[in-house]
Formats: structure tokens, C-alpha cells, sequence
């Protein structure tokens, strides 16, 4: 009995543990930033930010403008950051940024930088710390909207505070007598007209002087109290070894909403500790939507710092009125709109796997999200592909039908399917002012052909593809809401991706408008008729069909063993069209895992294809590899670019045993766990646990499985399996369990049938 009691206290102790223990400790969101532009360990920056917050905060290391904002590498620290963007490939917007010194006033952002070392240095979601070698330290905790900052000057030493408004056009406005800084910023590309950030400071320390000043010709106007036009700023100076802390929030409304953003969200915050405590318990409850337990520290630490970036973007664009009433401005007409609106993510990487995750664990938010899609559609007649905030147009596809047909499959029903197929229709057949995926390239040709010709477009056959399985998207949509017209329309060209397959080679394939295939092929070649990848990776995006894929290529043998051989490959790379090395193509040499780039989209779903094909125990094998091998807590901590969530939504699914193949679907494919136990805590109330209790490095494989007690053959689990709760318990093995789950009821979703 007694041996009992212990073991019940301390699997009890064990669990109470779980559901206590502060889960941002593990969190470290200097995970990817040792990345430059010829390598990315993850392209990401310290965000301190709030869950899908709609600014975050950060050091910053690089000059104004550059997109590389913070990296690991560096040495310096030239200002403190409200920031916005989703990668470095592209320009922040809306920025200004603070920055400490002492003794004497330097304005100009490369003469200011301090020299800073990783060992004073505190990154968690809800506090950043960093103490400069010149004694000066600067913490951060986040809100929503705004951020709670304190300045600790070394004793007797003068205190110097510059606000540097950036690129763009900028005003400020000083207020002595009310310890406080108002003004606006606009920086970025493709606003529409009016587009501001309008922002409010307020300090707990008198002003000893104070005056503005402006970045291009760093000029100084000491005792000024307001300037407009481009790069202007605001410098103060505060009692000598002052510690001065500072409550600032934003909005892109007016001043009065920055203003009241800052007392709803920072209002009741007496110190930076308080704010640091309330944004700690936010992260809490969001990581605790997740519980892992029984992997090592470092699989958490891994978890947990993904999970975080995973719930960064989209972030929320809408504010809070008075009444706590949802409106915004909006970046697609300039008017302002009641209701809910999101950016800052583009669907060709987040598509995959990043809203999969957040029709589980954030379905109030996908709801509004969606919703909201619409809003955009029709404030510009256009669904956004990639928002940053509007519209850009950018990467290939038009996936915002995937997020849709998702959401809707997964009983997310909070949009009118008839507008998503019109707005959806609209882009299909047409051709937008913007980016490659702002309508579609070669639209016409690609409904007279089947297929969009190369070299007439460029990526052509990535196109092909990628239009084929939103075909299949809007297919779904209207078969799921009864829209026949819609569903005939789009039942066709679903399969077009078999127009770009070549029998000869066995390769998706680069074919001109005459049906001829581009000649001197090599799989191994970069770009051409392939986006940021080779023949090697486009093979498999076939997202809706991955039977018909195998019949293609004749069969599971010659499917399996074509997958074996992109790991078995050599990681030779062919620049092609890129005319030289380009960082993806350095990653997926320094990963070692033959022609497989984990650190793009194209392959990220790759090595769940075994599943189809009748050898489900590669798929374990090959997913736990991946995520031991290529994703780890630290500054190198990613495969390449992290992508808006993207590549870390694809670990936590992954490290929780399942997997979106086919969004649009209501099917996760079934991997291999990394912990003994995931318990889901579902929005509904409900608990969804899966149990692999003799899990470990070496027992990868599921040799049976129970669903809620009950034996389970399926390689997929069910969107409605989840939020009804229950248990999924894992039996796992060092042995692969080669004949189970090969009746046709087993086998995940694809058009074509199994047999």
C-alpha cells in the first residue's frame, strides 16, 4: 500500500506540476537570430510582444531601414524598437524606437550604438533585459497594443533618452509639465493615404531638458517642443543616474485611441513589474493550451519557444473603442470599420501548418480571422495573399481559399461561403494590380492548357500546382456548403497537376505552351519553373491527391523509394536561375539530409507521405529525425527561415504526433510524438490527451493505438475527434509495426481512392 501511495503522490505531484509550472521559463526568443542573409538559423528577432499583439518590441542591432533588425552576431545596440515586421526580406513599418546614453546627447543612430554582451542579456516573451557595458540597463515588458520600458542610468552619470522617428515621415510633440511625448509615424511601403501610427509616452520622472531633433542631418533643437516632417525625434534628459520608466502604446486610429490603448492596457501598471507579471500570465495560459510532459528539459525548452512563435502572426490590426467595441483602420481603403481585422503573414508559408494550429488551439481567433478575409476582399476586391499590413501580393497561390475551406471543414463557420467562392472565383480568373499572387499568373493559359507554361511565366510549374490544390480548396468549399455551380467549376482543375507531370523522368516538370518539357533538365536545379526550390521538392505538392500522385508515378513502390531518395541523395545543388548560392540552398546542404530543405515550405510535409503509401513507420522515423536534427532552443535553433510561424507551427504539430497535410480537410495525419504525454486544453472546456507512455529517442514507432479505449488502425485523427476530447494512447516501439493500418479505412484523405 505504501508503495501505491507513492506512486500515486507522485504521478499527482508530477501533473500538478505540469498544469503549474511557469511555462515561459522555457521560452527563448533569441531562438533563430544568429541568421544573416547568407544563412538563416530562423531570420527571427527577440520579440516581446503579447500573443498575436499588434506591435511587439525589439533590440536593435541593425542600421534604420535594414531589414535585418537584430542579429545575434552583432555587438551593438543602436535603439529599442515598436516593430511590426514578419521577415527580414522585407522593410518594417510603422517603427519608431528609443534609445539610453549617458554623459552626452548623441543623435546619430551610428555613433549611439553600446556595446552590449548575450551574457546581460534577458529574452522571455513577457521581459527582455539588457545591461550595456557603458552600466546602462533597459527592460521591456509588453501589452497589446503598447510596452511598459525603464531606463536604469549609472549613478551620477548624465541620463540622456533619444526617440528616433525612423525613415519616414514622423511628428512629435513634447509636454514638459506632463511628463509626456505624443506623436506619429509613417514608415513603410504601399500605404494607402491617411495610413499613421499615432503613439503616446508617458514618464514617471521629470524632463531636466529636453528638444527635438531630426536623423537625416542629425540637427538638434534644444527646448523645442514640436516638429514635423521626415526622420523627426524627440531627445530628453533626465536627472543624473536617473531610473526612469515609461508607458507607451500606439494606435493607427488617432491619439485619442493611442491614449486610451495606454490607459486600458498600462493604465493600472504602478511599475514595470506589473506589467511583466500580467504578460507573464497571458503567455501562461496561451502556452497552457499545450501541456507536454515527460521529454527532456531541452524538447520543452524546443517546444514551448516554438509554440511561442507560432502565436506571433497574424497579428491583430483592430483596437478597442470606449465600449470595448472592435474597430480599425483599415490598410486596404483607409476608412475606418467596426469589427475585426488581422496582418502581417503571407499565406504561401502559413497556409501549411500555422492556421491548421490555430483551428485547435485559437478557434474564436480563426473564426474572426476569416471573417475578416472578407472584410479585405471587399474593402479592396481582393483576398490578401500576403498582408504587410495591405495587400503585396507576394510568393505564388492563392491560398486564402485553403484558410477557408479549413476552417469551414473544421466547423468554423463563421463567414458566408457564397461571398469565399465568389471572392475566391474572382481570383482565380483574373490578374491583380500587385504580386505574383494577387489573382494569378498565366490564369488564362492555365484554364486553356492545364497548366501555366514555362519560361512564358516564370515558377511556372510551382504555380501549377499550387493553383491546382486551391482548385481543390474551392472545390471542397462549395461541395461542403452545397454550391454545385461553384463545385463543377472547380472539379476539374484539381488534377491539373498531372499536366506538369513528366513519365520519362519521373519529375514535375517545367512544359511550354506547345505541351514540349524545357530542355537539360537536372532535378537538382534551382528556380526556373520552381519557386525558391528544385524538381527534387515540387515532386510532392500535391497536397489534395497524394494516391493519384502515387498511381502517376506508378505505384507505392516506385513512391517510397522516390521519397528514400531525396534523403539518400547527395545535397548537390544546381543554382539554376538564382545564379548563385542563395541561403535555402546553404541550408539544406548544412542540414546533411540529401535533397531534403526543411528550411523552405515545399518539403516541409514531404516525409509525411510514406503514411500513404503503406509504410507509415517512415513517416515516424523521418519526423522525429527532423525534429531532433533541425530545431533545437538556442540562437541556431531553426532549419532556415521560421516564416511568420510557419516552420515552428510544423514542430509543434509535429512534436505533438499529428500533422496538417491536406488543409481543407478535416485530417491531421498521424507522426510520432516527442513527448510521453500532450494534453490539449481545448477553448470549449474540453481535454484532449494523447499518451505514448514508453516513448523515447530509440521508440519512434506506433506499434497499436486506443482511441478513448477503443482500437485504432486509422495513420489520421479527426478535427472532430479532437474537440469532442478524449484519448489517443500510443503504443510505441523500437521496431517499425510494418502491416498495421493498411485497410483502405486507415489511409488519410486523398481524392483519388486508396485501391
Amino acid at each position: 500500500m505504501k508503495l501505491k501511495s507513492a506512486i500515486f503522490l507522485f504521478l499527482y505531484s508530477t501533473a500538478a506540476f505540469a498544469q503549474q509550472k511557469d511555462l515561459v521559463s522555457y521560452v527563448n526568443t533569441l531562438q533563430g537570430t544568429n541568421s544573416s542573409h547568407e544563412l538563416t538559423r530562423g531570420n527571427t528577432y527577440p520579440t516581446i510582444a503579447l500573443p498575436f499583439g499588434m506591435h511587439t518590441w525589439s533590440p536593435q542591432t541593425g542600421k534604420n531601414g535594414d531589414g535585418w533588425k537584430y542579429q545575434y552576431q552583432k555587438e551593438h545596440i543602436r535603439g529599442f524598437q515598436q516593430a511590426h515586421q514578419c521577415s527580414s526580406w522585407t522593410r518594417d513599418y510603422a517603427v519608431f524606437s528609443f534609445m539610453p546614453m549617458t554623459e552626452r546627447l548623441i543623435v546619430n543612430e551610428n555613433e549611439r550604438e553600446a556595446r552590449f554582451s548575450h551574457a546581460d542579456e534577458v529574452a522571455k516573451p513577457n521581459y527582455y533585459k539588457v545591461r550595456f557595458a557603458n552600466a546602462i540597463s533597459t527592460e521591456i515588458s509588453p501589452s497589446e497594443r503598447g510596452a511598459h520600458l525603464r531606463f536604469s542610468y549609472p549613478e551620477g552619470k548624465k541620463s540622456f533618452l533619444v526617440l528616433d522617428g525612423y525613415i519616414g515621415m514622423s511628428g512629435v510633440h513634447i509636454y514638459p509639465e506632463e511628463r509626456k511625448i505624443t506623436g506619429y509615424v509613417h514608415n513603410g511601403e504601399g500605404f494607402k493615404k491617411g495610413f499613421r501610427n499615432f503613439f503616446v509616452a508617458v514618464f514617471d520622472q521629470p524632463f531636466k531638458s529636453y528638444g527635438t531633433w531630426e536623423n537625416r542631418k542629425n540637427t538638434v533643437q534644444d527646448l523645442a517642443v514640436t516638429a514635423e516632417g521626415e526622420g523627426k525625434g524627440a531627445y530628453l534628459e533626465f536627472a543624473a543616474g536617473a531610473k526612469v520608466q515609461v508607458k507607451v502604446a500606439s494606435s493607427y486610429i488617432s491619439d485619442e485611441q493611442a491614449m486610451l490603448n495606454l490607459d486600458t492596457e498600462l493604465g493600472r501598471d504602478k511599475t514595470l513589474e506589473d506589467t511583466k507579471a500580467k504578460a507573464a500570465g497571458v503567455w501562461n495560459k496561451s502556452l497552457g493550451k499545450v501541456l507536454v510532459e515527460g521529454g527532456s528539459e531541452a524538447d520543452k525548452a524546443t517546444f514551448y519557444s516554438c509554440f511561442f512563435r507560432a502565436s506571433l502572426f497574424s497579428r491583430k490590426f483592430y483596437e478597442l473603442g470606449k465600449g470595448g467595441k472592435p474597430y480599425y483602420f483599415s490598410p486596404y481603403d483607409a476608412k475606418i470599420h467596426d469589427g475585426y481585422m488581422f496582418t502581417d503573414t503571407g499565406f504561401w508559408d502559413t497556409f501549411r501548418a500555422q492556421f491548421p494550429l490555430n483551428t485547435i488551439v485559437q478557434p474564436q481567433m480563426h473564426g474572426r480571422y476569416v471573417h475578416a478575409l472578407l472584410d479585405a476582399y471587399q474593402q479592396c476586391s481582393w483576398l490578401p495573399s500576403w498582408s504587410f499590413p495591405s495587400e503585396a501580393g507576394s510568393m505564388i497561390g492563392n491560398h486564402a481559399i485553403s484558410l477557408l475551406a479549413d476552417a469551414w471543414a473544421k466547423g468554423i463557420h463563421t463567414f458566408d461561403p457564397e461571398l469565399a467562392l465568389k471572392a475566391y472565383l474572382h481570383e482565380a480568373k483574373n490578374k491583380g494590380p500587385w504580386g505574383p499572387a494577387n489573382g494569378r499568373d498565366g490564369w488564362k493559359e492555365y484554364d486553356a492548357l492545364g497548366y501555366v507554361p514555362y519560361p512564358k511565366f516564370r515558377e511556372a510549374t510551382a504555380k501549377t500546382l499550387e493553383y491546382a490544390y486551391d482548385d481543390f480548396c474551392g472545390y471542397q468549399l462549395a461541395q461542403m456548403t452545397g454550391k454545385p455551380l461553384y463545385a463543377d467549376t472547380f472539379s476539374r482543375p484539381m488534377y491539373n497537376y498531372k499536366n506538369v507531370y513528366d513519365p520519362s523522368t519521373r519529375f514535375m516538370r517545367g512544359r511550354d505552351a506547345a505541351g514540349k518539357w524545357a530542355p537539360d533538365f537536372d532535378p537538382a536545379e534551382w528556380g526556373g519553373p520552381f519557386t525558391e526550390g528544385n524538381a527534387w521538392h515540387w515532386q510532392w505538392s500535391v497536397f489534395q491527391d497524394i494516391r493519384g500522385l502515387i498511381r502517376l508515378m506508378g505505384g507505392d513502390a516506385n513512391f517510397t523509394a522516390k521519397l528514400d531518395s531525396v534523403f539518400s541523395e547527395p545535397n548537390r545543388v544546381n543554382v539554376g536561375s538564382y545564379r548563385g548560392m542563395i541561403h535555402e540552398m546553404t541550408e539544406m546542404v548544412m542540414a546533411n539530409m540529401g535533397q531534403y530543405a526543411h528550411g523552405n515550405q515545399p518539403t516541409q510535409h514531404m516525409a509525411y507521405l510514406y503514411t500513404y503509401a503503406g509504410q507509415a513507420w517512415k513517416t515516424q522515423f523521418h519526423t522525429r529525425e527532423i525534429m531532433s536534427r533541425l530545431y533545437n532552443a538556442t540562437e541556431n535553433g531553426y532549419p532556415g527561415d521560421e516564416d511568420q510561424g510557419q516552420t515552428s507551427s510544423w514542430y509543434v504539430l509535429s512534436a505533438m504526433g499529428i500533422y496538417s497535410v491536406t488543409p481543407g480537410t478535416d485530417q491531421y495525419v498521424l507522426g510520432s510524438p516527442v513527448f510521453r504525454k500532450v494534453t490539449m486544453n481545448l477553448e470549449n472546456g474540453k481535454k484532449f490527451i494523447i499518451k505514448a507512455p514508453l516513448n523515447s529517442s530509440k521508440n519512434v514507432y506506433i506499434k497499436r493505438a486506443t482511441l478513448n479505449g477503443k482500437a485504432f488502425t486509422h495513420h489520421y485523427i479527426t478535427h472532430a475527434d479532437i474537440m469532442k476530447g478524449g484519448t489517443l494512447n500510443l503504443q510505441m516501439s523500437d521496431q517499425p509495426a510494418l502491416k498495421r493500418g493498411l485497410a483502405e479505412a486507415d489511409q488519410p484523405f486523398s481524392l483519388t481512392a486508396a485501391k
